[in-house]
């Protein structure tokens, strides 16, 4: 003998097909995305109390927060525009505001990297985003090594700074190739001085 309950029965079937319907959905490509931007928005919003680094990778799905964070920001100033009054400050606006992000591009001085770096660039114009300067890590130029085994690697360096300094970069920083990495407060800051390669670039 079983008592079906018609009511209990009904609601451990909607039960079963909501869950049915959150598994499907969280599978979704849509959620990673989702979980991406949301991550990014928070982490972007913490600069207002806190010193925020953020280093992405400039390509494949480290950019999908940048592209989410564009479509988010259109889709609220469509909805501020139909409501009025009072002020939204999205994620976008946030890195394109000069006094509050400070975009750093920074990259090997090689064709290949260069010319990702370079393509990023484009992106963030693109969306507002102006980077405030290029650094040029492990620069054997900067290095100021004489070794003639290392002219042909000096020559390509030489061409991807003045690449760099016919405008391609508003300023620009070089971090010499170092035989051990720099590691801790100490080491960092001797890194503070600024270097100037186009002036590197002569020698």
């Amino acid at each position: 003998m079983l008592n079906i309950d018609p009511d209990n029965a009904a609601e451990a079937y909607r039960q079963r097909v909501i869950a049915q319907l959150l598994l499907e959905d969280l599978r979704s490509p849509c959620t990673e995305e989702v979980a991406a931007f949301l991550a990014f928005s928070r982490i972007v919003s913490e600069g207002r109390c806190a010193f925020v680094v953020l280093d992405p990778a400039p390509t494949g799905h480290s950019m999908l927060p940048m592209d989410a964070t564009g479509a988010y920001h259109r889709q609220m100033m469509r909805e501020f525009e139909g409501h009025g009054g009072g002020r939204v400050v999205t994620p976008l606006m946030r890195l394109q505001d000069a006094a509050y992000s400070r975009i750093i591009l920074v990259t090997l001085p090689e064709v290949t990297p260069m010319s990702q770096a370079a393509a990023l660039q484009e992106d963030l114009r693109r969306a507002k985003v102006e980077p405030y300067a290029w650094v040029l890590n492990k620069s054997v130029l900067a290095a100021g090594t004489h070794d003639p085994l290392l002219a042909a690697r000096l020559t390509g360096e030489r061409k991807q700074i003045e690449r760099l300094s016919a405008g391609l970069a508003r300023r620009l920083f070089a971090l010499p190739w170092l035989t051990v990495p720099p590691i801790g407060f100490i080491e960092l800051s001797k890194l503070v001085n600024e270097t100037d390669p186009a002036s590197a670039a002569q020698t």
